[in-house]
């Protein structure tokens, strides 16, 4: 079959219609022998097609033969095209196998059986077949696309980007798929890029809404959020409805602390969309924060008079409640909702820290347990639950509780960051630095598993480990506040590289200025550097922050201490012992030393 011959039978399939002269005799003759053969009887039945159970094969007919190649990759098409009209599929793919084999050059049949596979999700059988699609046939626009849908689905967004720039070079004005690249380099974090799609669509669709809504969302990720606004409200200029610019700007001003504006435009999409949930949790929680009590009991009462009790619209309203710290009122309103709509897996799982807060952790452990495993909710559930035990010093069980979720959810990275806590807590150090470095196998730059993995190192004695991931974790997150804290903290206590403690620590304050902990360390430096009155400032503030904390105290103690402030010291260590300090028999040593002075 040449190609001349090859672009007719693909027009004639597409177009649905058999008006190809020259092989319109092929056609009648192959539809005349299934047709008086019996083979395909459901041609003239008109009831529901069968279905094929998928443990069964499925029942093929006897294909009419023909010696010519070409001529039988056309009958088997045409039985396939049966098969799909019918909705039997496997048959489909069997006659397109049939129809490749005896034309395997053909790009339009490897790619409509591409498609095929795609449709029955073998997408790996698809990408074989596209692949050889696009080899026979370049500069075909329409199996480049199939072959970046393909790539997209199985999580490859780089082939898929690969894929997209060449449809783009092959004809630049295909401008869905220039917008469906832009949201690839979006989610693969390569801003420019997107950025520079963005302005080209922009140049060819100077009025489309969501193209200023995605140069929004690319600038938001960027942090730079004046032009993220600048984008949002141009994409309200245009369609001063759109759902997602409403939220993200209203986002945007919330994550700005810019409570006003955050307000004006919840408020402004809720009088659009009145039934969105989580938007009246936010703006009533914007409310409270902003001392608008009023407003807030006003939206709370709207949202009761446009729903009955057990209404899923009055989730909000339990949410609230149990942030205002109401745990009665958020059960009255869950639980009518749960008994309502079972399957309301998040009204379930609030309702279950409802319990909690109140203290009732059995209706709690209840509630999460009966949180279905293809939830959203059911990894925070088995958490919760887990958080549950190790609180109750249950280690074993809690652990039992994350072995068995990671069983279903083995990529779920927080359950071994959790798991390893609890086996921290357990004191079993060696399996919880093992169950650290699977979590890092799944993702392998995550600052929360390597944080806990130096700090479970350090706590090993492999100081030097511990220092190496934390200085990992640094280099990934320059202002991960807990990993500056830790480093610079280590090289206090050991009274070296003070000016490089100093720095990191002081980093560290910039991200966290008013942590207790942070203060402390500084206070440290301070100390370590003999310059006691700058420390004596740093950690009476660290001590207020952190009163019962027995390190801190002893800190402010060796401060006093230095000041020749006896009686101040003495009072502090005391209090340190008092609260427990891991090691006593030191505190114990500094009070008698400090009672000897003072007599």
């Amino acid at each position: 079959m040449n190609n001349t011959e090859k672009n007719r039978l693909k027009e004639c399939f597409q177009s649905g219609q058999f008006v190809c002269k020259k092989y319109t005799v092929f056609i009648l003759t192959g539809l005349m022998v299934v047709l008086m053969g019996g083979l395909f009887a459901c041609i003239t039945d008109q009831s529901s097609p069968v279905q094929v159970k998928p443990e069964e094969k499925p029942v093929v007919p006897e294909r009419p033969m023909v010696a010519d190649k070409g001529q039988q990759a056309y009958i088997d098409f045409i039985l396939a095209a049966i098969s799909e009209n019918r909705g039997n599929y496997q048959q489909e793919r069997h006659f397109l196998l049939q129809a490749v084999a005896n034309d395997p050059d053909s790009a339009f049949l490897n790619g409509k059986m591409a498609g095929l596979l795609k449709e029955m999700q073998d997408y790996k059988g698809a990408v074989s077949f596209i692949r050889k699609s696009i080899a026979l046939d370049p500069n075909n626009i329409q199996a480049r696309i199939l072959a970046a849908d393909l790539y997209a689905t199985m999580s490859n967004d780089t082939a898929a980007v690969q894929e997209y720039e060449k449809v783009l070079e092959i004809d630049p004005k295909q401008l869905k798929v220039r917008l469906i690249l832009a949201s690839l380099y979006i989610k693969l974090s390569q801003y420019d890029q997107a950025l520079r799609q963005l302005q080209l669509l922009k140049q060819e669709e100077p009025n489309l809404a969501i193209v200023y809504y995605y140069t929004g969302r690319v600038y938001y990720e960027m942090e730079n959020y004046p032009e993220a606004e600048k984008a949002f409200l141009e994409t309200l200029k245009i369609d001063e409805k759109m759902q997602h610019a409403l939220f993200d700007l209203g986002t945007m001003y919330q994550k700005q602390k810019n409570f006003e504006q955050a307000i004006k435009t919840y408020e402004k999409l809720l009088s659009f969309y009145p039934q969105q949930t989580n938007v009246w949790e936010r703006l009533i929680g914007l409310y409270y924060q902003t001392k608008q009590e009023k407003k807030a009991v006003e939206a709370m009462e709207k949202i009761k008079l446009q729903s009955k009790p057990g209404d899923p619209d009055r989730q909000a309203l339990g949410l609230i409640y149990l942030q205002q710290g109401k745990p009665d009122e958020s059960i009255a309103e869950l639980e009518l909702i749960v008994k309502t709509w079972p399957a309301d897996s998040k009204s379930r799982y609030y309702l279950a820290l409802a319990y909690r807060e109140k203290g009732e952790i059995e209706k709690a452990l209840e509630s999460l347990n009966s949180i279905d495993k293809d939830s959203d909710y059911y990894i925070g559930a088995q958490i919760h639950i887990a958080y549950i035990h190790d609180h109750r010093k249950n280690y074993d069980e809690a652990v039992r509780v994350l072995e068995d979720a990671l069983k279903i959810k083995k990529e779920e990275t927080e359950l071994y960051l959790v798991l390893g806590s609890v086996l921290e807590n357990k004191n079993d150090l060696v399996k919880a630095v093992t169950v650290l470095e699977e979590g890092l196998k799944v993702e392998k730059a995550n600052v929360d598993l390597l944080f806990r993995l130096g700090v479970v190192l350090d706590k090993q004695g492999q100081k030097e480990q511990g220092l190496a991931k934390m200085r990992e974790v640094i280099a990934i997150d320059p202002q991960h506040a807990e990993g500056l804290n830790y480093v610079g903290y280590t090289y206090a206590e050991q009274g070296i590289r003070l000016e490089e403690a100093l720095g990191l620590i002081e980093r560290a304050l910039k991200a966290k200025p008013n942590s207790g902990y942070i203060i402390d360390s500084l206070g440290w430096v301070y100390y370590q550097k003999g310059l006691y009155d700058k420390a004596l400032e740093s950690m009476e503030k660290a001590a207020t922050l952190l009163p019962d904390d027995p390190t801190v105290m002893e800190h402010l103690g060796d401060v006093y201490f230095k000041k020749n402030y006896m009686k101040k010291a003495l009072e502090v260590y005391e209090k340190a012992l008092t609260l427990q300090h891991p090691d006593s028999q030191k505190i114990k040593n500094k009070i008698e030393e400090t009672k000897k002075l003072l007599k």
